[in-house]
């Protein structure tokens, strides 16, 4: 019991949570400003609803799948933990999102919104959707 204790602080400790100016400009670089129409406010209110901004939280959802990272990306549709029927839409092991180089997890949330649109994030539908999300990018100079 102490080591699994010591692993998971380990684990806490060792998590990158992004500074929303940081994040910001992580996501311009990759284009993700005005991908699919979504501004890169939304981007980065979608990423501080679901996540804090934090790359490496998981979330264990009623129906048993799992959320990941800083998109809280699903693993019953868009990757694959090898534990958990999956349709792996971005064809990626989970764990690829928990990394602090956010670089898969943002090709994978790409490949979402191609799909569905930003309305399939429920964090973006209950805190960002119809609203004023330019606070999110204020004096980040993106």
């Amino acid at each position: 019991m102490k080591i699994w204790v010591l692993l998971l602080l380990v684990a806490v400790a060792s998590a990158k949570v992004f500074d929303r100016c940081e994040l910001a400009r992580t996501l311009k670089a990759a284009g993700m400003s005005g991908f699919k129409n979504v501004s890169l406010a939304d981007w980065v209110c979608l990423a501080y609803a679901e996540s804090r901004y934090n790359t490496q939280i998981t979330n264990r959802n009623t129906d048993g799948s799992t959320d990941y990272g800083i998109f809280q990306i699903n693993n019953r549709w868009w990757c694959s933990n090898g534990q958990f029927t999956s349709h792996n839409g971005c064809r990626i092991s989970c764990s690829q999102l928990l990394n602090d180089n956010i670089s898969a997890a943002i090709q994978c949330a790409k490949t979402i919104v191609s799909q569905q649109g930003i309305s399939a994030w429920v964090g973006w539908r209950s805190k960002c959707k119809n609203r004023d999300v330019s606070q999110y990018i204020t004096d980040c100079g993106v």
